[in-house]
């Protein structure tokens, strides 16, 4: 792992990262957004979170390419002045670095811009590993783990080696490859709204994949995946805890797993 040198001095200046957190992050498990600013500046990276919206990937796969332009400018104007963006999603971290530059392919205004943004977009574990050179993480985790491949992160940036890598450098985890880690979850985002048959069909082909790799703990990289994954589990009675992979490499196991009620406090 090497920083980036700063110019016109000796030592060497800390890349500076704008973290992208992504709408399921910020409303629905902020715990990953923390996991994530800990590994990145174990990284030696300078973090900062500007004011953001969402990425416009929902409206995008619905074809209202409308509204995904209009968000899209203001998420290359929010990130504008960063030298990397990073998102703890693969789904979201490919809407900008893959599809950005198709919504203005027609638009010599901004199509500089949005090229500009998905060149220097990684999702996390890619991120720490094929940009910082990490090899390893300071934080330990006791027990097996089973890892599903979100689509998006696997098949338009790549994400399959970096988080298995990192997991790897854990003292006490052991990885167990369930079968069929590659294929969907059923969850699609919109995909799961408009074809909730077919979604279900293929998140319980999923779930009986995760149960027969034996391992206690589940974990991705995708948010909306690990909530589709969680839901089925839970519904079956499954007792797998579900977890954002960056809350297990950066030791913040604190929160419950997801899908699973915090326990209430005592009077």
């Amino acid at each position: 792992m090497s920083d980036l040198p700063s110019q016109g001095e000796g030592r060497r200046a800390k890349p500076r990262v704008g973290l992208f957190i992504t709408c399921l992050v910020d409303l629905m498990r902020p715990s990953v957004g923390f996991a994530a600013v800990k590994l990145l500046e174990d990284a030696g990276c300078s973090v900062e979170v500007p004011v953001q919206t969402c990425c416009g990937q929902p409206a995008y796969n619905s074809g209202d390419r409308g509204t995904s332009r209009d968000l899209a400018e203001r998420m290359i104007e929010a990130f504008r002045g960063f030298e990397y963006v990073v998102a703890p999603s693969g789904s979201c971290a490919g809407m900008v670095r893959k599809h950005y530059p198709e919504l203005f392919e027609d638009d010599p205004n901004w199509l500089p811009k949005a090229n500009a943004l998905a060149a220097k977009t990684y999702e996390l574990t890619s991120f720490l590993v094929d940009v910082m050179g990490v090899t390893a993480v300071n934080a330990s985790f006791d027990g097996a783990v089973t890892y599903h491949d979100s689509c998006s992160g696997l098949r338009e940036l790549g994400v399959k080696a970096q988080p298995r890598k990192l997991l790897a450098s854990m003292p006490g985890v052991t990885l167990v490859e369930m079968n069929d880690s590659d294929v969907c979850c059923g969850f699609g985002g919109t995909f799961a709204v408009k074809y909730s048959d077919i979604s279900g069909a293929i998140v319980e082909a999923k779930a009986k994949n995760i149960e027969a790799a034996q391992a206690p703990t589940l974990l991705a990289g995708d948010l909306g995946c690990l909530m589709n994954m969680a839901g089925r589990l839970s519904r079956e009675g499954k007792p797998i805890a579900v977890r954002h992979v960056a809350e297990v490499l950066a030791g913040m196991t604190d929160e419950p797993p997801i899908g699973t009620a915090k326990e209430p406090r005592s009077a």
